[in-house]
């Protein structure tokens, strides 16, 4: 718990996947998070989003701001900061001043970015996805486990400089998706938090070392193998 309780953890994405990552570790003992988000808070975030209020959406409140606002409540000596912005413009230094990353990111573009500059700074970067009742978790530990990018494929870029919304607001590319679903949303960043706890209590070889899907509709989950790839340019740096 004193590990936890010192730990600095960097929370990158503030919807549905954010706001229950931030619970968690809230609840679990951490005290300083800092959250980077760059959107408002939509009606539309309010079925799966623990933290927004319908005065938060009609005020156009950022997401960040709201969740460092209202986590505070679980746990009045937590200290949570609010980062409105891209990831992209944050200071690679402000990487390596965590114990770990979560990413709770709704693009691929993003989600590079975050896992190139978290191991760069040898900081461990959890990675969270949902598509409605379906979910995946990716544990990075540099410099033991494959990364993000060792499992790319050609469909993932083409993707890459696609930003989804499900409200089709303020982004460069809109196209209908599935939104998050509670229940999975759920799941999704508990598996996270549970990766990083083990992270910062010292137990990483614990944590896991594949790709963890999930599907709610099956009621299963799998592990997919990834290889560390030796030409990734993530590991050559």
């Amino acid at each position: 718990m004193e590990a936890v309780i010192g730990s600095r953890c960097l929370v990158i994405g503030a919807g549905a996947l954010g706001n229950e990552v931030v619970k968690n570790l809230v609840l679990s003992g951490a005290k300083s998070i800092t959250i980077v988000d760059m959107d408002e808070v939509a009606i539309s975030n309010l079925n799966r989003c623990i933290f927004f209020r319908t005065e938060d959406a009609q005020a156009g409140r950022s997401k960040a701001e709201v969740i460092a606002h209202r986590a505070k409540e679980l746990n009045e000596v937590a200290k949570l900061e609010a980062t409105i912005g891209r990831i992209q413009d944050l200071p690679s230094k402000r990487f390596r001043e965590n114990d770990v990353v979560f990413g709770c990111l709704d693009n691929v573009a993003a989600r590079l970015h975050s896992n190139s500059h978290s191991y760069y700074h040898r900081v461990p970067y959890i990675d969270g996805a949902t598509m409605g009742t379906s979910g995946k978790v990716q544990v990075v530990i540099p410099p033991s486990t494959p990364c993000l990018q060792c499992a790319m494929n050609r469909t993932h870029y083409k993707l890459m400089e696609k930003r989804f919304s499900c409200t089709g607001a303020d982004v460069t590319f809109f196209e209908p998706k599935m939104a998050a679903e509670i229940t999975t949303t759920s799941v999704i960043a508990a598996v996270q938090v549970r990766e990083g706890l083990k992270v910062l209590s010292g137990k990483s070889d614990e944590c896991i070392r594949n790709i963890w899907y999930y599907n709610g509709l099956a009621n299963r989950s799998d592990v997919l193998e990834v290889d560390l790839d030796p030409e990734c340019a993530v590991h050559t740096k």
